[in-house]
């Protein structure tokens, strides 16, 4: 059975524990990248990422991308919303679906 995982600080994430998710508190950037390959590896279909830890590691995201699990879902961190979260859900739909659903453009 696949797994759902959600990584970030801690403050950020330790309120997903209470519906079930398994929760992996990082501090950096180094710890980040050795967990998201490790938890790509294993049963995980969805990892929940912080925006803040996302953005220090653009290619590990990429790499899990490129695959068809996990899928990676940035998330808005204690520290607030910087807009990518909802910019990687777009830009997997425009690569899905071939065009901005938003704009009606083609992609």
């Amino acid at each position: 059975m696949y797994k759902t995982a959600v990584i970030g600080d801690y403050d950020s994430i330790y309120g997903f524990a209470a519906v079930g998710l398994e929760i992996f508190p990082v501090d950096g950037a180094g710890e980040a990248k050795t967990l998201i390959r490790r938890l790509a590896d294993s049963d995980y279909a969805v990892i929940y990422i912080t925006e803040a830890l996302a953005a220090k590691i653009p290619e590990e995201i990429e790499r899990c991308q490129e695959r068809f699990l996990p899928a990676v879902i940035r998330i808005p961190g204690v520290s607030g919303n910087t807009g990518e979260g909802v910019q990687g859900v777009r830009q997997s739909v425009e690569q899905a679906v071939g065009a901005d659903l938003l704009f009606g453009g083609a992609g």
